[in-house]
């Protein structure tokens, strides 16, 4: 992924409006970030918990969209697996989060959700340079892995868009 600037991020955004773009909370350290091992960027709002946020390349330039992190239950051990990377984690590794449908849909409440790594670091998870704990054995090579990682986000950005 190419290094991404704050305008550009507060630009991308399709499911919030422009004021809404303009109060996210956007990271202060752009300059230090993986870039190339980054097939999108999320973060989590560190003052909002509950909220998230995700910026992607796509065919159409970039496509941001604010998440929603849904309350994890407490007190039980249990192994979850993210959908866009397949990665799993124990404990609350992974987290629902949803996002509001763009356009007509979202302003009638409409919105998608998925079970996405809670720090939103597929990525580095799916490239070895974060530790889950455990990895599915698998044959594919790592581009192969990029390439299914980024298609199942594709697929949920155009949940989003549509």
């Amino acid at each position: 992924m190419l290094a991404l600037s704050e305008p550009a991020i507060r630009a991308s955004f399709v499911n919030c409006t422009q004021g809404e773009a303009k109060r996210l909370a956007v990271p202060n350290d752009l300059d230090l970030r993986p870039w190339a091992d980054l097939d999108f960027l999320g973060w989590r709002d560190p003052a909002a918990t509950q909220r998230a946020y995700l910026v992607a390349e796509t065919d159409g330039g970039l496509v941001g969209v604010a998440l929603r992190v849904a309350v994890q239950q407490t007190g039980r051990a249990r192994r979850s697996m993210c959908s866009l990377c397949l990665t799993t984690h124990t404990g609350d590794g992974v987290a629902l989060m949803s996002a509001r449908k763009a356009g007509a849909g979202g302003r009638q409440g409409n919105s998608v959700g998925a079970y996405i790594c809670s720090d939103l670091g597929c990525s580095l998870y799916l490239r070895g340079k974060k530790d889950a704990g455990r990895r599915i054995d698998e044959t594919i090579t790592l581009d192969e892995k990029v390439e299914r990682t980024t298609g199942h986000l594709a697929a949920f950005l155009r949940r989003v868009t549509e």
